[in-house]
């Protein structure tokens, strides 16, 4: 039998994008203290967005390592360069790179 596939609500998926917002905002809000904590809450913030099939937006894609998922903050725990039309982001934790197109 083929799998059933059950589109999630509108007003399941409305407070999930505001759980996402709240922990991006509690990331950044306790970075200085602890940033474990705030990889955490990112990690979290991705599961939500999984489950429930919602596409971050660009900034806060931008906010985070795609191979360990830590919370970055340019100057401090990462470091950005422009290079031929492209902001490219570089995780000092697992020495990863990621490219975005400048347009």
């Amino acid at each position: 039998m083929p799998k059933k596939h059950f589109k999630k609500s509108n007003k399941t998926q409305k407070i999930a994008k505001a759980r996402i917002n709240l922990l991006f905002r509690l990331a950044k809000e306790h970075f200085r203290e602890d940033n474990k904590l705030s990889d955490k809450y990112v990690k979290i913030a991705r599961r939500i967005a999984m489950k429930h099939k919602i596409r971050l937006p660009s900034s806060l894609k931008k906010r985070f390592c795609k191979n360990c998922h830590a919370y970055l903050v340019p100057g401090v725990n990462c470091r950005v360069r422009i290079h031929k039309h492209r902001i490219i982001y570089y995780c000092p934790g697992c020495k990863h790179f990621m490219r975005h197109p400048v347009k």
